[in-house]
């Protein structure tokens, strides 16, 4: 996969804020390093990877073996499908920084919104299946070539194999601040798996209304299990 990147040699002045809002990456220790140093981040990724069998990992609840690539809603099987990684500079500013938010855009989705403006992405199942070993590759070339944090973008139904890639880029050196960048239909045992690990919370809370979810998101129920996946998303203090 390609990546490219834009640099610069100096902070943008509205991200300088007087020396406020820019911390250097060697200060920064993100959430998941004591997990994975506790070995919580590990102990998470098997008991994710294996619910797969019966998969509850978002609120559609469809039960199916996802272990052994029998596909459900999400159309995803064992592996993660990704679309593209890159520097993302169309993100808020604190998070693009002045080299990109390193971005990953999964392949296929939960929910069906007529206004999606990555239909090729979430509907047509653009890109390819990663394993875990490459998924981390990704996140290490993005971290390499300078970007700011690692920001999983339609991470909903692959929760599992984002775990699981996660223990081995610990393992090889990430250090990137996480952001979970999410639709918000995402289940409470998820959110519960990303708690500790996740930095940066980003739930894009959509329609409240049934009927109006039922017809723009094709997820009738969506309001109840995504507000309360957004309360339930801060970061433990």
């Amino acid at each position: 996969m390609i990546i490219f990147l834009r640099s610069r040699n100096a902070a943008p002045f509205e991200l300088n804020g007087d020396g406020r809002f820019v911390m250097s990456r060697k200060d920064f220790v993100p959430a998941y390093v004591q997990a994975f140093e506790e070995g919580l981040l590990q102990k998470r990724a098997e008991q994710a990877v294996e619910s797969l069998r019966s998969c509850r990992v978002c609120p559609r609840d469809c039960e199916i073996d996802r272990f052994n690539n029998k596909i459900g809603v999400c159309k995803s099987g064992r592996l993660a499908r990704v679309a593209s990684a890159f520097p993302h500079f169309g993100e808020e500013d604190c998070l693009r920084g002045w080299n990109g938010s390193g971005t990953i855009f999964f392949g296929w989705c939960n929910l069906r919104c007529v206004f999606c403006q990555n239909f090729e992405t979430s509907q047509f199942g653009e890109g390819a299946e990663v394993t875990a070993a490459e998924l981390a590759r990704i996140m290490l070339d993005l971290q390499r070539i300078g970007c700011h944090n690692i920001n999983f973008v339609t991470p909903e139904h692959v929760v599992p194999q984002i775990l699981e890639a996660l223990v081995i880029a610990v393992e090889r050196g990430l250090r990137l601040p996480l952001v979970y960048n999410t639709s918000a239909y995402d289940s409470i045992e998820s959110i519960q798996w990303m708690d500790g690990l996740v930095d940066i919370y980003m739930p894009d809370f959509k329609l409240w209304d049934a009927e109006h979810c039922r017809k723009y998101l094709v997820a009738s129920d969506y309001s109840d299990p995504a507000w309360g996946a957004a309360l339930s998303s801060r970061p433990s203090s």
